[in-house]
């Protein structure tokens, strides 16, 4: 009887990494010769040493006590700022790195995006390099000549597969390495900034490769700066900082909590006495005292059910603060997903006294559910923009409407169709 897979893809559990900066070249072999020499001298002796020796190397703590599940047919995103964790994190699942503490449980397959292209040998032909990165990645022969067509064709190289990788752009040798990746048909997917590989054209096939893999089952391990894949890829995020888990939990919330800490790291800088001023919002946050107060969707301080083309009414109060000499509200219409499908910026008069602001447009839209995110800055030119508020998803609506036999996509565009002999 066939054994079932295990519900778990992944199990992090209290995972740290420290490395140790050596002083000089030298003091990699003389610290720990005197660690050892420590064990054999007086306790009062051996603990002096050892702290003078401590004194002399310093640690970094790369990662600490990071610990999470992952089951499977799961996709989670993970963010945070250059140096607090992600890659290390992500090659210690990988099997490249090793821990210094804790443990990494993998149920299944590994296709890890790392370095692409990094294994390959120069001198050997793209063919040759396919076929050795596929076993290595584990599979059989048979399976490699099965594949290899695809891998190939997905990689899209032309006749350079048969040249020696020495010759082939960098943009070139990350295709072929990322198209034997994604066909080892993997359990767990371990994606870390792959998805800038070649031009657009390949980057939104590896996308839409992606987008299959999962749809197979496979678990996904995001991590990227691209906020807008995480939300259209992850059901869960997670915010690492200082190589621990500042939060976790729906894409939405970490991702507003991230944006909050890098406004809030740019105002101290820029203008240290409204960065002391914030307040949160449930679905945002708010600095300076500069907010909307309420907002209303055709009425409805929620959600609005449509039929296509009906109007959509917005209303706002927006609470300014003389302080913010060029007050500006942008207000952008996302789609399920969280990505922003248009918007707008209005312009707003400095003042103290809150002010009122409506607008409407018309729910041109393919059926799907909606979404307002309203944004408050400061912004003396395009260039010198400052968020000091952001809410999302207060305001929302679907449109009940299948137009799919009028239009494809999300929205209509104008277009002249002549058919004719």
């Amino acid at each position: 009887m066939a054994i079932p897979p295990h519900p778990l893809a992944l199990q992090v559990e209290g995972v740290g990494k420290t490395y140790r900066l050596w002083p000089t070249p030298a003091s990699r072999l003389w610290v720990p010769a005197l660690y050892r020499a420590a064990a054999l001298l007086p306790a009062a002796m051996s603990a002096r040493l050892r702290s003078w020796l401590a004194r002399r190397v310093h640690e970094h703590h790369a990662l600490q006590s990071v610990s999470f599940e992952l089951a499977r047919g799961e996709a989670l995103g993970i963010i945070g700022h250059n140096g607090s964790g992600k890659s290390t994190l992500l090659q210690i699942i990988a099997g490249v790195l090793t821990p210094s503490e804790g443990r990494v449980v993998v149920h299944g397959r590994v296709a890890a995006l790392l370095e692409l292209g990094s294994g390959f040998n120069p001198e050997l032909t793209g063919r040759e390099n396919a076929r050795i990165n596929a076993a290595i990645l584990g599979m059989s022969v048979d399976q490699i000549e099965e594949r290899l067509p695809n891998i190939l064709a997905f990689a899209d190289i032309g006749d350079y597969v048969d040249e020696p990788v020495k010759t082939y752009s960098s943009g070139m040798a990350l295709r072929l390495a990322f198209a034997v990746q994604v066909h080892t048909q993997p359990d767990i997917l371990i994606v870390d900034e792959a998805l800038a590989v070649g031009d657009a054209a390949f980057q939104a096939k590896a996308m839409a490769k992606i987008d299959e893999i999962l749809s197979n089952g496979a678990t996904l391990l995001f991590v990227g700066h691209d906020l807008n894949a995480v939300k259209a890829f992850c059901h869960r995020a997670m915010l690492l900082e200082k190589g621990r888990i500042r939060m976790a939990g729906l894409p939405d919330e970490v991702i507003t909590e991230y944006l909050h800490g890098i406004h809030r790291q740019a105002l101290s800088t820029q203008r240290p006495g409204l960065a002391k001023q914030a307040a949160s919002t449930g679905d945002g946050y708010a600095f300076g005292g500069m907010a909307v107060r309420s907002a209303a969707l055709n009425g409805t301080d929620a959600h609005a059910s449509l039929r296509f083309n009906d109007e959509v009414a917005l209303r706002f109060v927006v609470e300014r603060v003389p302080e913010v000499a060029n007050p500006g509200l942008i207000i952008d219409v996302l789609d399920g997903k969280g990505l922003q499908l248009t918007g707008r910026r209005v312009v707003l008069p400095p003042g103290q006294t809150p002010i009122i602001v409506t607008l409407s447009f018309r729910a041109s839209l393919q059926m799907g559910v909606y979404r307002i995110r309203l944004r408050l800055v400061d912004a003396p030119s395009l260039e010198q923009t400052v968020v000091l508020a952001r809410r999302e998803g207060i305001l929302s609506f679907d449109v009940i409407d299948d137009s799919r036999a009028q239009f494809t996509g999300l929205f209509p565009v104008p277009m002249e169709i002549e058919v004719g002999e």
